[in-house]
């Protein structure tokens, strides 16, 4: 049996491949060449399988902020039957009249102790090799993205691993309100980050239906079965769910006011509508927005709706009383 790549691994890998040419790859060059492809069509997966995979992978860079280029024909840039995938380098790339300080030079190497060249794996240094052995010239050595940049919930490497293989999933799931966690089986359909948090999309199976579900509410392991289905019900599920979150945010907004140059003002502003009176974000579920407000501390207020003003509040008063329990030390 091939080897198994992580789906990290395989992500990472791919970023590596696409920024690593400037005229881009096709889908046969990545399958061929980059490592997580390449063991999966040695190990016979079909190139319909594979072809679908790309695409959720190069959806969910996308979503990540990745600017994948999909190039046609040099003749004829509208045809793209045999289109070529890259990321510009020149999106990366400084301007050359940028110079910095030495105290900014010194943050600027603390930064990029986790980015160094040494967080490639040996396979995308080999996935590079093989890219030029392909006659495709690498323009620079390519820095290695570090896994710890994009640390995800633990439940998200066996969901990607039953995704990737159409099986059936059961897990544990703590809903808001409730004192216990419930079973579930459910066929996972997609997998993607909104509002910067990873959500699965499935077949819930005891109530055949469509369900989203947040991966932070999924409590303990979540069990792969061998159970297979097809793979036909995962078309078009990643744009469903996507818009399924979208409507459930549209209906629910928060005014809140932010104080300038805080943490707060700026993760919040990139979501967020200016509003009479502060911003106005919308949000999708009530209990994981309030932990996030109070995260922040004083650096933002909820103006409205009185709920998630009164569940931030009683957030903020728990903490206070985990500090004090016992008196001051």
């Amino acid at each position: 049996m091939a080897e198994r790549i992580p789906a990290e691994e395989r992500l990472t890998n791919l970023v590596v491949a696409l920024m690593a040419t400037e005229i881009g790859l096709t889908k046969q060059q990545i399958v061929d060449s980059v490592s997580g492809y390449r063991q999966r069509l040695e190990a016979g997966v079909s190139s319909v399988a594979l072809d679908k995979m790309f695409e959720r992978d190069k959806d969910e860079l996308r979503a990540l902020g990745m600017p994948i280029e999909t190039i046609g024909e040099f003749a004829d840039p509208n045809d793209l039957r045999e289109a070529r995938y890259r990321i510009p380098k020149s999106e990366y790339d400084l301007p050359l009249d940028i110079e910095f300080t030495p105290a900014e030079l010194a943050v600027l190497r603390l930064a990029g102790s986790v980015w160094s060249e040494g967080s490639m794996s040996d396979d995308a240094r080999a996935g590079v090799r093989k890219i030029r052995a392909l006659g495709i010239d690498v323009d620079e050595p390519i820095i290695g993205f570090a896994p710890r940049i994009a640390a995800r919930e633990s439940a998200f490497a066996p969901l990607q691993h039953a995704l990737d293989r159409s099986v059936e999933v059961e897990f544990d799931y703590l809903k808001p309100g409730e004192d216990a966690p419930r079973a579930r089986r459910v066929l996972p359909l997609a997998l993607l980050e909104f509002e910067a948090r990873w959500h699965l999309f499935g077949r819930d199976l005891n109530a055949d239906a469509e369900r989203t579900y947040l991966l932070t509410r999924i409590v303990g392991d979540v069990k792969v079965t061998s159970r297979v289905h097809s793979s036909a019900a995962q078309e078009g599920a990643g744009d469903r769910a996507r818009a399924g979150l979208e409507a459930v945010a549209a209906a629910h907004s928060a005014l809140l006011e932010t104080t300038p140059g805080t943490e707060a003002d700026l993760r919040l502003a990139r979501r967020a509508t200016p509003a009479t009176q502060g911003v106005r974000v919308p949000y999708v579920d009530l209990h994981v927005f309030a932990d996030e407000l109070a995260s922040y501390g004083p650096e933002v207020r909820v103006v409205e709706p009185a709920e998630l003003r009164d569940a931030v509040i009683s957030r903020l008063r728990d903490v206070v009383a985990a500090h004090t329990e016992g008196g001051e030390r």
